[in-house]
Order: structure tokens, then sequence, then C-alpha cells
């Protein structure tokens, strides 16, 4: 590459490197008609295109298109008679549309290594992909497209450019998913571009901006890098190919070849006895008995042993029972080199992209085309995954709506955003001391603790309790009657039965408060479905438990979420930290507003703890647009079916249940674990959130990522591992980063309802898929500082918030009493 841009001529260089022409990449505001010619794309066809640029970006209209296959008389004939041919097809294509007398500008898509001196100007250097017309090596293609469509006559059409298929991959890539300036076609044949400076491209003389360089990487014939990896079978498809000695980084790679190398291959090992009994057929021995499509049906996992003795049978072979899997074997080793070479090669490419714009991290998107991609496994992953890779654009929408739905719930209009008061007008001091008890309801165990807030710091005593499912779905009676008998079980081994401490109550799950000691429950969520308790005031459900105990006497000061809890616990440490964020079996924020816009609330003057109640954003539809198929099957197996939809992306409970069922489909796809579903997988909850955390640790060798999955009864290979590894990213990453948007647009809000140029704010934080994700909490601090660049966001992990937190809002209050009644 670095030879053929200096333009060095001897030795001369293994690759070309053309300059196309072409300056820049779409920007999306592009508009008008036109129309496309493809000739040499999809091997003997040719296809007609009418394209409308609506030159709006995320508008579009589907191309009108045509396709006609060439005669192989036309491919192997005179070159006159290839482009009239291609003239009629545009003639006939443009009859059936209301064209009429206008001028039509046409894009020349000649996907064959060229020369260009123009945009409008290529000079074809070779034929390949089966072609081999006279008299058009040497030409300039474009003129002879001009003089086929003037003999035609019928229409006014003026050929604007001419660009390969590897060029038209890449400008077509939709805008939005960030700078895409690689283009790589893996099709009948194969080749790369990219956008390189103009200033180290010799022939050009220019030493501003960039132009899309053509590598024609098919042609790449050093003896010394590909020699060791030649076979004896790629030997001899180059001996009996038109173009002997030609393409051969392309015959090792393009679909034109895969075929055949496996028919090669079988062949020899039928000879050798070591297939179908040692028996031939007239159709394995015969050049282009074999074609892409039957290895990427036979390589394909979910196909069975009953599809590829199908296909071999209709090749005349006997197949022995274990012929099949020899045959997906070989096809499989055939297709693996290729991807190999073919990802050696574009590592070079975005290598020299990274040197030459002297970056120490290259940030870019490839566009990939060609039916061989199309075809195979990797692909069906990444269009699975693509859904879950969210661009910048999107995030600042979700943070844009967020702040929309935060205003709406703050006045008391319609929002899927609640925005309820806490009621705690004050994070602590530092002056707070005394003995409190907490109680913390969240999830599957329920803690009462003892705290103890002193000068020298806060001691912490507690005991856990287990709650059954069946009494978390049980009576309300029943639940709150086993939260007392856990509270008195506490007193005696603590000995302060008969003590009447000041309590907070950390209560995790939605409440409209209406005052310090009073929330009443808008409904359960995290697996809670305890009847006759949504609607009803939760203290007050705890106090006539407590009644109904006889003989204990407890002192309900506070109702807390675990949210507040988190910011007050790392608030008594942290006096910036004014936000709260939890990210564990459920998700939720809270931050201080201004109590003057707080619309429930009277007053003007000081400030208040909003409950977000944030895992219910987007219910209201706002977030259909990132919903995948995978969310919609989660939610509709969940307990509240369309309800918690921000909270089903991002939090432990649903992010295992996410990756199980992509990873289901994925296996009725073939990609994974051979396309054979288990018993264990179609398991409801079976993959647990714990294990994305494990199999995305750093410290984990591919090896122990499969035994974990084994673990879970799954069989695979170190492919599927790797692939699990993907979807696990892509499910993680995406949480991780539409949580990093709405904590965005908690502390933008905080900036702006202070007019400040720059905020510095701590936001505490609690939650087990936070603490133990490996990536989670950076990726969240990555996705607030690209969002939020005016704050400095420092993140405290709270030990102990939901407990200690609730003491001290107990604690704070009491305080402001005290000060209230002096």
């Amino acid at each position: 590459m670095e030879q053929a841009l200096k333009g060095q001529a001897s030795p001369a260089p293994a690759v070309r490197m053309l300059p196309t022409y072409v300056g820049s990449t779409p920007h999306g505001t592009e508009q008008g008609d036109f129309v496309v010619l493809e000739l040499g794309a999809t091997g003997a066809s040719l296809r007609v295109l009418w394209v409308t640029l609506m030159g709006i970006e995320g508008h579009k209209m589907e191309p009108r298109s045509q396709e006609f296959v060439i005669p192989q008389e036309v491919m192997l004939g005179p070159g006159q008679q290839l482009f009239d041919f291609a003239a009629r097809c545009l003639s006939e294509f443009l009859d059936a549309l209301p064209v009429g007398n206008q001028g039509l500008q046409l894009g020349f898509s000649f996907s064959f290594p060229c020369h260009q001196t123009g945009l409008d100007k290529s000079t074809l250097i070779s034929w390949t992909k089966g072609f081999r017309c006279s008299g058009v090596e040497g030409q300039d293609v474009v003129q002879l497209l001009r003089d086929a469509i003037q003999r035609q006559g019928t229409y006014s059409i003026d050929v604007v450019a001419v660009v390969n298929d590897t060029v038209g991959t890449m400008m077509g890539c939709e805008p939005g998913v960030g700078p895409c300036e690689v283009g790589l076609v893996v099709d009948t044949g194969t080749n790369a571009c990219y956008m390189e400076e103009a200033r180290h491209v010799a022939v050009l003389d220019e030493d501003r901006g960039r132009v899309c360089i053509s590598v024609e990487w098919g042609s790449f014939s050093d003896e010394g890098a590909l020699g060791p990896v030649l076979t004896i079978f790629d030997r001899t498809l180059d001996h009996e190919s038109l173009n002997l000695g030609a393409q051969r980084f392309e015959k090792m790679i393009g679909g034109l070849y895969l075929g055949e190398l496996v028919r090669l291959v079988l062949a020899h090992l039928a000879r050798c006895g070591v297939l179908f009994g040692g028996y031939t057929s007239p159709a394995l021995l015969r050049q282009g008995g074999i074609l892409l499509e039957h290895v990427a049906e036979m390589e394909d996992p979910s196909a069975g042993a009953a599809r590829v003795h199908a296909i071999l049978q209709d090749l005349g072979l006997n197949p022995r029972a274990s012929d099949a899997e020899f045959v997906q074997h070989i096809c499989a080793a055939v297709c693996t080199r290729a991807a190999q070479l073919c990802a050696a090669a574009l590592a070079a490419v975005l290598s020299r992209l990274q040197h030459s714009r002297e970056q120490q991290t290259l940030h870019i998107a490839v566009a990939t085309g060609g039916r061989v991609f199309e075809r195979h496994p990797r692909c069906l992953l990444e269009e699975t995954l693509a859904p879950f890779r969210l661009t910048r654009e999107q995030l600042a929408a979700v943070q844009a709506q967020m702040r929309e739905a935060m205003a709406k719930g703050l006045q008391g209009e319609a929002s899927s955003l609640r925005m309820l008061p806490t009621y705690v007008r004050a994070t602590p001091d530092g002056s707070e001391r005394g003995d409190f008890l907490a109680l913390d309801l969240g999830g599957t165990n329920f803690r009462v603790l003892l705290v103890r807030v002193a000068t020298g710091g806060v001691q912490i005593t507690s005991q856990v309790y287990s709650i059954p499912e069946c009494v978390a779905q049980g009576s309300g009676q029943q639940l709150f009657d086993h939260i007392v008998d856990c509270i008195v079980d506490f007193q005696q081994q603590q000995g302060l039965s008969g003590q009447s401490l000041p309590l907070g109550f950390t209560f995790s799950f939605p409440c409209r408060q209406v005052g310090l000691d009073q929330g009443i429950l808008l409904n359960w969520t995290k697996g809670f479905s305890a009847s006759d308790c949504e609607g009803q005031d939760v203290v007050c459900l705890l106090r006539e438990a407590i009644r109904r105990r006889q003989a204990v006497e407890l002192n309900v000061v506070a109702i807390v979420n675990d949210t507040v809890g988190t910011m007050m616990s790392c608030g008594y440490e942290d006096p910036h930290c004014e936000v709260g964020l939890i990210v564990g079996t459920g998700t939720n924020a809270c931050y201080m507003e201004e109590l003057q816009n707080v619309a429930s609330v009277a007053g003007d003057s000081g400030h208040m703890c909003i409950n977000m109640e944030w895992g219910a954003f987007g219910d209201d539809g706002s977030l259909s647009m990132l919903s995948t198929r995978f969310d919609a099957s989660v939610d509709q197996a969940s307990i509240n079916p369309g309800k918690q939809r921000f909270e089903k992306m991002i939090s432990g409970m649903y992010l295992g249940e996410i990756v199980r069922h992509t990873l289901l489909h994925l296996t009725s796809l073939g990609v994974l674990f051979r396309g054979q579903q288990t018993q264990r997988l179609q398991t409801r909850d079976i993959f647990k959130t714990k294990f994305l955390s494990e199999i995305e640790s750093d410290s984990l060798a591919l090896r122990q990522v499969r035994a974990i999955l084994e673990d879970l009864g799954l069989s695979l290979t170190s492919d599927d591992a790797l692939m699990v590894l993907e979807v696990c990213q892509a499910v993680s990453q995406r949480a991780a980063q539409l949580c990093g948007a709405g904590v965005a647009a908690v502390v933008e809000k905080i900036r702006e309802n202070r007019d400040l140029e720059e905020l510095t704010v701590s936001v505490g934080v609690d939650g087990t898929l936070y603490k133990l994700h490996p990536h989670f909490s950076s990726l969240v601090a990555a996705t607030v500082r690209e969002l939020a660049p005016r704050c400095v966001v420092t993140f405290l992990q709270s030990e102990d918030g939901s407990g200690k937190g609730a003491a001290l809002v107990t604690a704070v209050a009491c305080r402001l009493a005290q000060m209230t009644c002096v």
C-alpha cells in the first residue's frame, strides 16, 4: 500500500491503490433523482436503479430497481456488444417510468480494476469475475457506455461518475452510524476502499483534503506473503482459471472461488478413499460443480446432516453417515481461512488510516457488502446486535426526552416520570447524632439495621432476612406481619426489646409521598405483587402490623426509597452529593430540585429531593424506537407488561433475560450452538445477570467463558463463546449508556436550575449491577461526560446506602425537628 501510494514503479507494488476522485462521503443532505447502472457487482448480471434522495437526514425512499442476466456469450464477446446490452437494459428500465424528456444523471458502478483519472474517466486495467470482453482493457469505460447510450438514442443521460461496488458500498452507508470511511466487499470478487489523506497520494499532487482509494486488493500476489498459505488446491484453481497468475488473493476469498476450492478438496479426498467410499461423480469432477450457495448451506450448523446429505446426493454422490460432518468441517475451514485473510487485509487498511491520521485510537465504521458477508453467521450476528449499538444522536435524544418528561412530571402534567416529592428537604451536614433503626425492603431480601451516628462516624449492625416468593406475592397483611416478625427477632438479638428508637423505612417501590412518614404505594415492581397494598399508605400498613403484634413499640419517622437513602448515605461523606442512582435488581434516580419548581408542594424557597421513578420512563411509548424484539419478548413475559420499560432495558432483573432471548434467536438462525435448541436455554431466568459480569471480566480467558456457559448445560465451541461474549457486551453496553443518558439529563437540569456555567456534583450509586459489572460504571461515566460536558460529575459508590441512608434521613429529620422546637 505504501509503495503504491508513493508511486513506486520498481519493484511493482502488489496492490494498485487507485484514486477514485471521490473527495467526500455523504452528509445526508443530498437530494434529487438519479439513475444507477451496476455492472460486475453481482457476477453475471447487471442492475439498473432509480434512486431518490430526500435531502433530510433519517428520511429515505427505497430505490426502484431491475436486474438483467448477462448471457455468457456477451460476457466473453466483443466489448461493444456488452455496452450495447447495458444501454438496452437501461432503456427498457426507464420505459416503465414517467421520465419523459428530462435530462437524467447517471452513476456508473463498474466493479473491475480500473485506473481513474477523473470522477467520470476510468480505464479498465483487467477483467475479473469471469468477464473477458475484447477491446475494453485499456479503454475508458465511461466513454464506451456514453457511446452505447448515444447509439441507443432513446434518453438524454449524462454519466456523471464512475465508481466500483466497494466505493458504492462505502458511500451508501447510512448517515448517523459514525464516520463511515472504509468500504469492504466480498462477493463474486473482493476489494476494499478507504478515505486517504490526499497529500499521501503521489499521483494527485494535492496537499489538502481526502480522496477515496480503491485498494484493488484482489490482485495482491506477493509470493512471500501468500506463498506459505497457498495450498495445492489454490494452485490447481489458479491454473484452471481464465486469468492464470492474476487475482491470487481474490481466488482465496471471493465467492466465485470458494465453492471451487471446496470441490477440489472433496474430489481429492474422494480419490484418496477418505470420502464417499472412494467414489466421485461427474458433478464433483466438473469445474463449477459446487457453488457458493452450496458451501454456505452446508457450513450452516442449522442445516443438519440430512440437508448436507441431500446436497451431496444432488451432486451424484452417495455419502456415508460420517461424510456429512467431514464436509461441514471442510466448508468451515475454507470459509474461515477466507475470513481470516480478509480480516488481516482489513487490519492493514485500518492500521494505515490510524498511522496516517496520527490518532492513538481510531473510531470508524466499515461498510460491508456482498453475498459472502450476507450469508455468513458473522453478518447475522452483527445484524442481530445492531439495534443494541446506540449512536450519540440516539443517546442525546433519550437525554432530551427525559428532560421533557421531568419538566412535565414536576408540573403535574401527564408524563412517564412521576417526579415524586420525598419531603426530604436537606442532605446531612455532619452534625447528626444518635441511635436509629432502619428497615430495607427492596428485593427478595429484607434487612433490619441498627445505625449509630456518632462523632467518629457511622456504625452499623444488620441482619438479613429472606422474603419467600409466596409472601412477596401473597396478601399484604402476610407481607407486613413477616416484616414485623423480622424486626422483633432483630431487637431481641441486639438487646433492644422495649426500646422505641426513631425508625427509617427504606421502601424501594414507586410511592407517592404526602409527608415524610406517609407513602402511598403506586404499584409493585421487582416481582412483588402482594394484594391490598397498591393505593395504600405503606407506613400505615406497617403500623397496623406493629399493633397486631402488640407489646412492640416502633417510632416510624420517615419512609425512604433506596435511591434517596443512597444519596443521603454518600451525602454524609460528600456535601456535593445531590443525586442518587440505583442500578441493581431495578433502577431509579433521585436528585435535589428547587422547591419552586415542584407544583405539588407549597413554597418558593429551599430544596426538595425528587424521586424520579425513572424505571417507568418510556411507558408512554417514547422509547419504542430503541426497543428490540428481545425487549418486547422480555416485557411480554414479565408480570407487568408495558410497564417499567426503561428499567427493563437497564436493570439486573432483566439483562440476563434479554441475553437469553437473543441467544435463542441466534440459535434459530444457526449462528450459535450448531443451531441446536436446548431445553436449558429455553428455561426462563436460567441466564442470570451475574453471568454477564463474569463473562465480560477482562481477567477471564475464552476457555473460562466456555466453562461458565458449559455449567449452564450449553455445549459450545470457542466461536460460540466469543459470540456469546459479544451479545453480553452489546446488551450491557446499551444498558450503561441509557443509564448515562438519564444521569446526564439530571445533572444538566440541576446546572440550569442554578444558572451555572459549570456544575460540580457527586452522584451516590448503589446496586449490584453497577458495582459488580467490570465495565458498567466506566461506560455510565463516559456517556455522562459526552452528553453533559459542562458538568463535572463524581460517582461515589455507597456503602450500605439503603440502610444507612434511611437512618440518616431519620437523623436529619430529627435534627430539623429539634431546630424547629428551639
